[in-house]
């Protein structure tokens, strides 16, 4: 029996990088898939890779009517939902704390901390009703060892992190799990705001930070959230999961 079979994820950001990866990785493993993005061309493009057992939406996540909708098709396409991933996420380009627009300021925000609380008021009432469920945040080494020049993205995570913590105690006796992920930079649209600019020597750079050598990649998270959203971690809440190639040590 495959490792997702009969579950039913949403995973938002799901339109390129990480969260593509766990769509078709979670698809793989036997789950129906909610590709949700804002991205409405990508997320169809990789709702129609994966086929069948795979709807998308156009979701802008700081909205929590786009959330209502979201759950609305999810629940008209597939009756339940046993998994939600928080995973999109917005960052500013690496510098100057202080050259940080407010705009921007606001858009990281509301794509990484308040989507993360119009999620849980649109999914835990639905996952009580069925009995649990999981759910599973993307948040960064960021959140746990902050590096100069990211600092308003490097809090968002850390508050992503510690609702995760608090959310896990709150929900333990729903038998909803709550843990995030903690990925180092990868191979996805975000790495060259993450670095300011991405060339082979800022690339080398970064990577001489990480004991194993490389960057991130989408399986790698993929897989951390497969085994989270699993029922191999049915005794898992609260978590913040490295994945990141010993960068955290």
């Amino acid at each position: 029996m495959k490792r997702l079979e009969n579950k039913v994820a949403v995973i938002t950001g799901a339109a390129s990088g990480f969260g593509e990866g766990m769509a078709k990785r979670f698809a793989e493993e036997g789950a129906k898939v909610v590709v949700a993005d804002l991205n409405a061309k990508g997320a169809e493009r990789v709702a129609g890779e994966i086929g069948k057992q795979a709807i998308w939406t156009q979701t802008d996540v700081s909205q929590k009517s786009e959330f209502d909708e979201m759950v609305d098709a999810t629940m008209k396409a597939f009756g339940h939902i046993d998994i939600m991933v928080n995973n999109a996420g917005y960052t500013h380009r690496n510098g100057d704390m202080l050259g940080v627009e407010e705009a921007t300021f606001d858009l990281i925000t509301a794509v990484n901390m308040k989507a993360i609380y119009h999620a849980a008021r649109a999914v835990v009432p639905l996952m009580e009703k069925q009995g649990g469920g999981s759910i599973i945040t993307t948040a960064s080494t960021a959140g746990l060892r902050p590096r100069p020049g990211l600092t308003w993205y490097n809090a968002s995570k850390g508050w992503a992190i510690t609702a995760t913590k608090s959310m896990a105690v709150e929900l333990a006796p729903r038998n909803i799990r709550v843990n995030c992920l903690c990925p180092v930079a990868g191979e996805t649209g975000m790495l060259a705001q993450f670095m300011g600019e991405d060339t082979p020597e800022l690339r080398a750079k970064f990577r001489a930070s990480i004991p194993l050598g490389r960057l991130s990649t989408p399986l790698d998270i993929a897989n951390a959230a497969l085994w989270l959203a699993s029922d191999e971690a049915a005794f898992i809440t609260g978590i913040a999961l490295e994945v990141d190639g010993g960068r955290c040590i």
